[in-house]
Order: C-alpha cells, then sequence, then structure tokens
C-alpha cells in the first residue's frame, strides 16, 4: 500500500538547516560557523545571536572562509561553513580540494539555494552540477535532505561524522513531511513506500514528487518502492540492489544534472551487480532560466507527472 501523508505543512529546507545548526551547537561546543555575506539567506543568523562567539563573518571572500575553516579544525573545532551553493562548491573548488577533502579536514560545507529552485536569480547561481564536483572528491560526505525536518537532523548528524562533509539544501518552502524525532543515518537510504513494479529512487526536493507520483501510480494499478536517497556518497548500495531485483525496474529522480549526480550513481550500481532497465527524470544537460520555482520545476520536467511518464517508459522494457 502507498504511504499518504496529511496535515502536511510547508517549510523551507535551509530553516531545517539553521534549527539543526543551533541543536548542533547546543550539543557540542567545538561547532563554530562561519558565512560569506548570506548569514541571513542561509539561516545561520540563529546561530550567530545564540553564539555570537562562535560565529565568523567573512564577507564575500568564500575561498579564504574555506582555509579558516580548516585551520579551526586543526583546533578541535568543528566549522560550518555556509553560503549559496554555487559559490561554496563551484567558486572554490579547488580550495575545498586541497586544505578540506585532500587532508581529510573535519570541515561541514552547507550549500543552500541549490538547484533550479532558487529561482529568479537565474543560471548563474543555479547549481546543477555540485553534486557531481563534491562527491568526486576522496574523504568527502555528500548529504542531500529531502525536508525541512530531514535537514535539521542531518545537521545535526554532520557534526557528528568525523571527516568532510557537504551538505546540500534549498531556498523555497516545501512539504515538510518526515517526522522530526526518525534519527538521521548517514549513508543509510530511507524505504518510504513499499511496491513490487517499479523502484523510484529520489533525492533532496524530488522525493515529494515521487511520493505524489507512486500515490497516483497506486490508483492505476502500477505499485512502487520510492526509496530515498539522502545521502548520495555514502551510497547505500544494498537498499538500491534489493529494491531493483525485487521490482526490475527503476527510476532515478534529482533536481540536478544527470551528468554525475544520483542518477550516474545509480546507474554505476545496476551496471555492476543487477543489469535493470532505467530512466531518468532530472535536469539535462543544459543551464538553468530566471522563473519560479514552480514554473522551473515544470518547464524542466522535474515534476510527478514526469516521474510518472518515466515510470511508463521503464515498465514496457521489464
Amino acid at each position: 500500500m502507498t504511504r499518504t501523508y496529511e496535515n502536511i505543512t510547508m517549510k523551507d529546507l535551509r530553516s531545517g538547516f539553521g534549527e539543526g545548526l543551533v541543536a548542533a551547537g547546543q550539543k557540542y561546543p567545538n561547532v563554530v560557523a562561519l558565512t560569506a555575506d548570506v548569514t541571513g539567506s542561509v539561516k545561520m543568523d540563529g546561530f550567530a545571536k545564540t553564539f555570537p562567539e562562535r560565529f565568523v563573518q567573512c564577507g564575500i571572500a568564500e575561498a579564504n572562509m574555506t582555509g579558516i575553516a580548516a585551520g579551526m579544525s586543526l583546533n578541535g573545532k568543528i566549522p560550518f561553513i555556509g553560503g549559496f551553493a554555487e559559490f561554496v562548491t563551484g567558486r572554490i573548488y579547488d580550495q575545498i580540494r586541497q586544505v578540506v577533502a585532500y587532508s581529510n579536514k573535519n570541515v561541514k560545507i552547507c550549500g543552500s539555494h541549490a538547484g533550479i529552485t532558487l529561482g529568479e536569480d537565474g543560471a548563474t547561481h543555479q547549481t546543477m552540477e555540485d553534486i557531481g564536483l563534491m562527491k568526486a572528491l576522496p574523504n568527502m560526505t555528500v548529504i542531500v535532505p529531502c525536508d525541512a525536518n530531514q535537514t535539521h537532523n542531518a545537521t545535526i548528524a554532520a557534526a557528528e561524522h568525523n571527516g568532510p562533509v557537504y551538505l546540500r539544501f534549498g531556498r523555497p518552502k516545501m512539504p515538510n513531511f518526515t517526522d522530526i524525532d526518525e534519527p538521521f543515518v548517514i549513508g543509510k537510504a530511507q524505504i518510504l513506500n513499499q511496491g513490487n513494479d517499479v523502484t523510484i529512487i529520489a533525492t533532496g526536493h524530488l522525493v515529494w514528487e515521487a511520493l505524489q507520483a507512486a500515490q497516483e501510480l497506486e490508483r492505476q494499478g502500477i505499485s512502487a518502492d520510492v526509496v530515498n536517497i539522502h545521502t548520495i556518497k555514502p551510497l547505500d548500495t544494498e537498499a538500491i540492489i534489493a529494491s531493483a531485483r525485487k521490482t526490475g525496474a527503476v527510476v532515478t529522480c534529482e533536481e540536478h544534472s544527470f551528468i554525475n549526480g544520483l542518477t550516474d550513481s545509480v546507474a554505476r550500481v545496476l551496471a555492476l551487480n543487477c543489469p535493470t532497465p532505467m530512466r531518468y527524470v532530472a535536469m539535462a544537460d543544459r543551464f538553468g532560466e530566471s522563473g519560479t520555482p514552480a514554473q522551473l520545476m515544470e518547464h524542466f520536467g522535474m515534476k510527478s507527472a514526469n516521474i510518472m511518464a518515466a515510470v511508463r517508459e521503464v515498465l514496457k522494457q521489464k
């Protein structure tokens, strides 16, 4: 049976991050926070007010911020650096590679405003390649939570993890449907829906779209496993293989380029372990455009209707 969600509230994932960061700071005195002139935008203002002596405003100098964080980690601190996902990954990739990943520093890189749902700021700010950039780095853990509650819990889990973490989340209000009391386990997928006909593997904002697709598909006599891959790296290969073997068909869903994101990771697992018919719902090999988040999700084909269409296509290959 398809799991139903009632009385869903709307909340932006960046607020879940901000609240989770305060909670992590209360739990762990060594947690510190740094940002690059976007304190309010990435919801670090709560931490700055609660722990002013543990907050550093670095200005528009993301590379310098990363170096400061790496140095702080050498002195036992747990630094969280926050900014727009495009600028804390692409703009400073070499800095992250050399002073964080290469030397395995305990730095948490927090990318807000990720994907096309950033909206009207347009292609220059809409990073659709950051997951690929970060998962390619040795030692880097990559986390993409699906709603505000999960982002809250993922932030605390990142503080507890020893090593570099990239935490990716979005700007707009989205359905907040997971249980705040559900433990977040890095590297462990969530099976949100049980089915036998097709496996829908989703991450980030598209998890909710996948659940909506599964609900409508059930009305049409198609039952779907819905797997939330909130950790892109390390990937829960066991969960992917088990579901694919059960259903014999897979659709991946991500608010990211299909190149070197979740889709590529899942395809590699299937090719090596259980070759399975597969389709994907993701960004084509192109840049974004300006528009509202809803308009862009529709325009670039990242809605539940697109997932259902991909399911119908892949079922023809079983």
